[in-house]
């Protein structure tokens, strides 16, 4: 059998897809992309980077960091 990798744009048709399946009886699984701490991290690092909130390093300096 063939699997199908379905990404919706919003819950809307998340619901949908959700509902069709079902009525399909066809069986499926939700996997999240990203674990949600992860998610948070990277957009708080993102905030940061706006905020003007970095360090910047040399490519010499890289392995010199104390």
């Amino acid at each position: 059998m063939e699997t199908l990798i379905v990404q919706p744009q919003n819950k809307e048709q998340l619901t949908a897809l959700k509902a069709i399946m079902k009525a399909l009886k066809v069986e499926f699984t939700i996997e999240k992309l990203f674990n949600p701490e992860f998610a948070d991290k990277m957009k708080r690092g993102k905030e940061d980077v706006k905020a003007g909130r970095t360090t910047k390093i040399e490519p010499g300096d890289i392995w010199n960091l104390s």
